[in-house]
Order: structure tokens, then C-alpha cells, then sequence
């Protein structure tokens, strides 16, 4: 693989190509986005994981500005969502509709059907049109007046939402939750990036789109296809294997929680560990990685206890005290 002045030429055929182009894709989003370099990473992951992510956090910390830069670098085909109270699943998915010159119904595909969706706010609509995206984003199909509708291999739900303290907002049920492979906080900056922030993105007075940032495309769908090729031949290791079952498991029966990890969640996160120990360069797994990424793979999903919620425990101590008492291999 060699980096070219726009694009990625040639195959992508080993880890060292894949964690190349995870560093290409992490510079050029870093000449619009500054900072958030462990959000980054988590789309990356979730991107050569083939799984969704789901970003939380409060309104002006660059969301939807990240997730903008991030379509346009790997060069796949972006469509979004702004979800609003009114939005209805029909608006999302399609509809036929009934054409008066043909006497014919005609399939009207809605934005869904893109490579990369950005759910711009998804906790702004109610959870009736939050499940049009439920088939979609675990069988990558949708379905029209009975008929099945291929959205492709590649297609990718990077979703916003604002903390759920703040007004007009709808939990996602547990269902959706389950179908993001992360969910992943955006915090306010550091003071340093804030500066950064203000000291660029100060001096122009309406929100820039990613190109005029210089953000180019680097890569392409047959890139995109070759690493996750690529991530899929990484070796996991029995006694990783025997950690990541600890640590699902660990998840259940614990006081402060109503319920733990499915062994789902088990598999997400061995696929997961896979392609961030691929963008690291490794053709091998090693317990950080699956450290690195148990946070944002578990904490949508557990529930806290009755108990613990009016103890006013924290979703994230609970995560970081199962992580901390399941030892890892050596």
C-alpha cells in the first residue's frame, strides 16, 4: 500500500498497511476536529469491526463535525438524518408512492440507504420512528411493503445523541441500544484544545464544512473492504479468549446491576479487540486492547440496579470496578 497525495494506491494486505491507513484517516481529521483522538479511534474500530457507534455528548463538542469528516476521509457514501420529533419512518426508510400519471406505485428510497448515516440527535425522535433503523442496523436490510432491500456490507450507522438530563429528549430502548458495537462519551475539551478551537474555528463566522477544512477522501470502499479482510486474520489467543468470557460474565449476578452482558456482547468485543489491534500495527490480540475498548463496548449495556440508582452510582464505576477485578492474562 502506498499513501498518495489524495488517496490510498495499492492493496491493503497487513497490519502495518491497516495501521497506516488508520494514521492517514486520523491526520486528515484532525485538520477539522481538534482533539478527540479516543473517539477517533473508537470509529475507526468500529468502522474495520463493521459495527455502529454511538456518540454522547453535550450539544457544541464537535459530533457531528467529527462524524462529517470522518465520511468524507474514508470516502464512502454519506447521507444524514436530522431526527426531529415529528420525523416518522417513512422519512427515514422510503415509501412507494402512488405515481397519477402511471397509475403505478413507485419506490421512493429514503437517506437511510447510504454507506455511512449520520443519526444526527437520535434521542430527539420518539422510539417509534427510533425502530425503523432496528433491521437496518442488524441485518443491513430494509423492508418496503414486504420487500426485502439490500443497504450493503459497508453500511455504517454513526449516530449523536445529547445527554438524556437535557429537555426533548427519548431514551433509546435497550433493543436499539444493543444494535451500536459502542457508545462513546464526547467530554469538553482539555483548556489547551479549547484554545486551539477557539483561536481556528473562531475566526470564521459560520460552521465550516469538512472540504474547506482541506479534509480530502484517502480512501475508498475497496480499501475499506481490503482492511477489514485484513482485521478479520488478526490471531486471538486462548487466554484472551478465556478473558473476554471473565469479563462478560463478570458483568452478571454483580449487586449494582439489573442485568449484565449477552454473549453477544462477548463476540462484539472480541471482533472489536481484533481491528484495534490492527490499526496498532499487531497481528495478535493482547489484553489492553480488549481493556482498552470493554467502557465504550459495555456501558450501554447495563442497567443499574434500582438499589444503585438511588445510591446515585455511576454507570462507568461499575464498568471500571468489573474491569479492575477480572484479572488479566500476562
Amino acid at each position: 500500500m502506498v499513501m498518495g497525495e489524495d488517496t490510498v494506491t495499492g492493496a491493503i494486505t497487513t497490519v502495518e498497511d491497516v495501521a497506516a491507513l488508520a494514521q492517514a484517516i486520523r491526520g486528515e481529521i484532525g485538520k477539522a476536529v481538534v482533539g478527540q483522538e479516543q473517539t477517533v479511534e473508537v470509529l475507526l474500530v468500529g468502522l474495520f469491526a463493521g459495527g455502529h457507534v454511538l456518540l454522547e455528548g453535550p450539544p457544541g463538542t464537535a459530533k457531528t463535525l467529527l462524524a462529517r469528516s470522518f465520511a468524507r476521509v474514508i470516502g464512502l457514501d454519506f447521507g444524514r438524518i436530522q431526527f426531529t420529533p415529528d420525523l416518522m419512518p417513512g422519512d427515514i426508510i422510503g415509501a412507494n408512492l402512488f405515481n397519477f400519471q402511471t397509475s403505478t406505485f413507485t419506490l421512493t428510497r429514503g437517506p437511510i440507504f447510504t454507506d455511512l448515516l449520520l443519526a444526527d440527535e437520535i434521542n430527539r425522535t420518539p422510539p417509534k420512528t427510533q425502530a425503523a433503523l432496528l433491521e437496518a442496523m442488524q441485518e443491513r436490510t430494509v423492508t418496503i411493503d414486504g420487500e426485502s432491500l439490500s443497504l450493503g456490507e459497508r453500511f455504517m450507522v454513526v449516530a449523536t445523541q445529547n445527554p438524556i438530563e437535557q429537555q426533548g429528549v427519548y431514551p433509546l430502548p435497550e433493543a436499539q441500544l444493543d444494535r451500536f458495537l459502542f457508545k462513546q462519551t464526547v467530554d469538553y475539551p482539555s483548556a489547551a484544545e479549547e484554545r486551539r478551537i477557539i483561536a481556528t474555528h473562531g475566526a470564521h463566522g459560520h460552521a465550516m464544512e469538512p472540504a474547506e477544512w482541506g479534509v480530502a477522501a484517502i480512501a475508498n470502499a475497496a480499501a475499506i473492504a481490503e482492511a477489514i479482510a485484513v482485521v478479520g486474520q488478526v490471531r486471538l489467543v486462548d487466554e484472551v479468549i478465556d478473558y473476554i468470557t471473565a469479563l462478560i460474565r463478570g458483568t452478571r449476578g454483580v449487586a449494582d446491576l439489573q442485568s449484565g452482558a449477552s454473549p453477544r456482547a462477548g463476540a462484539m468485543l472480541a471482533g472489536a479487540a481484533r481491528a484495534r489491534a490492527a490499526i496498532d500495527g499487531r497481528d495478535f490480540v493482547i489484553p489492553d486492547d480488549v481493556k482498552a475498548l470493554a467502557p465504550a463496548l459495555l456501558r450501554h449495556r447495563l442497567i443499574l440496579s434500582p438499589a444503585a440508582e438511588i445510591d446515585g452510582r455511576a454507570i462507568e464505576d461499575v464498568v471500571t470496578s468489573i474491569i479492575e477485578t477480572i484479572e488479566a492474562p500476562r
